[in-house]
């Protein structure tokens, strides 16, 4: 629940047991897939990166895995995992796809024809004040508001809305897809229970 994208970073360099602990984890992280994914944390000055919506932090994490049937699901799955570590420890993230100079990003993961490389997150610790950029992007895109249950949940069919205090046992499971991160907080999915 208090999780939130972060784009303008504090300029303290990730520390080296932070990033060594990320690393860790994400090289265990499993996904429903079982698909292996390569995990490198890159650096925006030595890997040549630009990502002008990011301030003060030049550490990234990426991944890459086979393009195969359902590796975009395994590496969100797992990337979101890495992203909730890494809050837990106070490192500031976001999920970046867009925004970035995809190629230099490629090239900095030696990405193959056979591979994909779905999107990456800046590591550091979050500043006491947000940029404008980053205060404008997420007044831009609603980033503070989520669509309310009944526009997401729905029970046996989709002219049936699920609010959340008759949703059972899944009330919190619901609450967290509800709250989960999206491309400009287009929040694309439905759920039938």
């Amino acid at each position: 629940r208090g999780r939130r994208s972060v784009r303008t970073f504090d300029g303290t360099p990730l520390r080296e047991e932070d990033a060594g602990r990320i690393l860790e984890f994400a090289g265990k992280v499993e996904n429903p897939y079982e698909l292996p994914i390569q995990w490198k944390l890159l650096d925006r000055k030595s890997d040549k990166l630009s990502v002008p919506v990011i301030e003060g932090t030049d550490t990234y994490i990426a991944g890459k895995m086979r393009r195969e049937a359902h590796a975009e699901e395994a590496f969100g799955y797992s990337f979101e995992k890495v992203v909730l570590f890494a809050g837990s420890l106070g490192v500031g993230t976001t999920w970046i796809a867009g925004t970035m100079d995809r190629k230099a990003f490629e090239r900095a993961m030696h990405l193959s024809e056979n591979e994909v490389m779905p999107c990456v997150s800046p590591l550091g610790y979050t500043a006491k004040k947000m940029s404008l950029r980053e205060t404008m992007m997420r007044k831009s895109v609603k980033a503070d508001s989520r669509l309310n249950d009944e526009k997401l949940f729905f029970d046996g069919a989709f002219d049936k809305p699920l609010a959340a205090e008759n949703a059972g046992n899944l009330q919190l499971a619901l609450e967290m897809v509800r709250l989960a991160p999206s491309a400009v907080n287009g929040q694309p999915w439905r759920v039938v229970r």
